[in-house]
């Protein structure tokens, strides 16, 4: 693709969000392998941002009803409450928390009252920590370093596994922390979607 690579791979980055089935941990690695950490880390954040702010654009443009058909039963469930939510520091934990179904979370904050600039900012900021990690896999393995990437997938092993086994409790938590959705909560953010 030659100079065009990048812009390539930023779009490539954003679909994998909008379209979940793409895995983004391949096209993370794939970032460092390709353009190196740094670079990597830039452009992976850049698609993954876009595609974020896509994804919450459109889940905001359908609407609550369309969204909860749209996700599982048990995702709903379990992160629903988001609708609800307004805080950075929930939506923060959530995109740094691994294991978390983040490509569909931003369906779900796209209903919720959260501004679009809050989320865009706060969203790749929480990415950013897995994202580095995977450009630098990346990197290494394509420099052959793989000492580096053996010592480096230990470590995140070390941080993110409680974070992953824990991951249930944490989302209670914060389901706790806020206010429990009322009755008929999809059926007012369609009606408030439609008003002018």
């Amino acid at each position: 693709m030659g100079i065009l690579a990048p812009l390539f791979f930023i779009v490539l980055q954003a679909l994998q969000v909008i379209v979940s089935p793409i895995p983004g941990e391949a096209t993370g690695f794939l970032g460092g392998y390709l353009f190196g950490e740094a670079l990597g880390l830039v452009y992976s954040t850049i698609g993954l941002t876009l595609g974020s702010v896509a994804a919450f654009a459109i889940g905001r443009w359908l609407g609550a009803h369309y969204v909860q058909n749209f996700v599982k039963k048990e995702t709903w469930d379990k992160l629903g409450f988001i609708v609800e939510a307004e805080g950075a520091i929930l939506c923060f934990m959530i995109f740094l928390i691994p294991g978390l179904p983040k490509d569909i979370v931003c369906y779900l904050f796209g209903i919720s009252p959260m501004p679009i600039l809050v989320f865009a900012v706060v969203s790749g900021l929480g990415r950013i920590p897995g994202t580095w990690v995977l450009s630098a896999q990346g990197a290494h393995t394509a420099t052959g370093n793989y000492v580096y990437v053996i010592v480096i997938t230990a470590i995140v092993v070390a941080v993110a596994l409680p974070l992953y086994y824990y991951r249930n409790r944490i989302v209670t938590w914060f389901h706790g922390k806020s206010t429990p959705p009322p009755p008929g909560l999809v059926e007012r953010l369609d009606t408030k979607k439609r008003d002018p």
